[in-house]
């Protein structure tokens, strides 16, 4: 009896150290947004991104042959419960992490993911702090930022309207803030910012603002914020008689705009990236995509990018170590979807071409 169980012990031990040499059996790759709430478009657009990028990954075998796992948490574009998405993820042993939608949840989370040595690529985050304020050598982004854009649109706005009174509206937030103040800082002693004025985001109601604009003949209203409140705003300029031209940023180019403002969105402009269906290198990813899950939103590409370059980083790191990742990123060019990314010393991308679009017979098209 007493043989039975040495030998017993014996198993168990040799199992628990066979157990202990396989490691983790899957590289988790966590995908941090809006899964819920207003938001949950873009928190879904990025889930979408990311998982088939890690299913194109997991029919080639993986990444340092494991599978890869997608874990995604919701942190409902809330700064607090972003920060507790972060810990989440960090807690679950995420190798790295796509996210986060806003930039008022991508910069308090990038603290819990540096600290812990993750690595983050968000692909819409836009504000300049992310990366340039505490240059987390871990920290990137697979797009522009705001001082890019707010800059390409302000030049739009004075070069190609040629427009000499403009109204500037933000939403408070830390994307709409930032955007609006580098497009006003942006524009140059030619044109007059007539107007500066903040709504608060989730009002419904901007009648008070507007009528307090109006009177002062805005040739453009420029709005740093989201889709949801531009479609609001746009119809309530329209109702009030205000012909100005309605012009805002790249959180705004989404159906759900189109939706909200009608008819309404004719005519405006939003700076966001090139038109992808152009792009040779997207047209495997738009059919795979499409048969997957349907319209492509603003941020699945952006996404996709992000998830394929944090994994070939791990690859050719051959670590899920963050360091070894942050600096294998930092020393690759990536074929992604939308051709060659490479990242600077700050994260951000090497090249990032903003472009104008408008909103023309129900449609987004590009600024010919």
């Amino acid at each position: 009896m007493k043989r039975i169980t040495t030998c017993g012990a014996a198993l168990a031990i040799i199992a628990l150290a066979a157990s202990c040499n396989l490691g983790p059996r899957t590289v988790k790759i966590g995908v941090a947004g809006p899964m819920t709430g207003p938001n949950a478009k873009q928190g879904n657009d990025f889930l979408n991104g990311v998982q088939l990028a890690a299913d194109e990954w997991n029919a080639k075998g993986g990444v340092l042959g494991r599978k890869v796992e997608v874990v995604p948490v919701d942190d409902r574009s809330d700064p607090k419960e972003a920060v507790m998405a972060a810990n989440k993820l960090v807690n679950q042993g995420a190798a790295g992490v796509i996210g986060h939608y806003e930039s008022s949840c991508s910069i308090p989370a990038s603290v819990i993911y540096a600290e812990a040595g993750v690595v983050q690529i968000t692909p819409s985050s836009t504000n300049p702090d992310l990366t340039l304020k505490e240059r987390r050598s871990t920290i990137f982004r697979s797009c522009g930022r705001d001082d890019q854009q707010g800059s390409m649109a302000a030049q739009f706005v004075r070069e190609t309207l040629k427009l000499k009174r403009v109204a500037v509206i933000d939403d408070k937030t830390t994307y709409g803030q930032g955007l609006a103040r580098e497009f006003r800082k942006s524009l140059g002693p030619g044109v007059a910012v007539v107007a500066y004025e903040n709504l608060q985001r989730g009002d419904k109601d901007f009648s008070a603002i507007l009528t307090k604009i109006r009177p002062l003949a805005p040739e453009a209203v420029y709005f740093g914020g989201y889709y949801t409140e531009a479609g609001l705003l746009v119809t309530q300029m329209r109702r009030l008689g205000m012909r100005a031209a309605f012009i805002s940023g790249d959180a705004t180019i989404d159906r759900e705009f189109l939706t909200i403002a009608g008819k309404d969105a004719e005519g405006t402009y939003l700076s966001y990236g090139p038109e992808v269906k152009q792009l040779a290198s997207a047209r495997q990813f738009l059919e795979t995509y499409r048969a997957a899950y349907g319209e492509v939103g603003p941020y699945s590409l952006y996404a996709y990018d992000a998830a394929n370059v944090l994994l070939q980083g791990i690859a050719t790191a051959a670590s899920t170590e963050g360091a070894r990742v942050a600096r294998a990123i930092h020393e690759l060019t990536f074929s992604g979807a939308r051709g060659a990314l490479a990242f600077d010393e700050n994260g951000d991308l090497r090249n990032i071409p903003y472009v104008m679009w408008v909103v023309k017979n129900g449609a987004f098209e590009t600024v010919k």
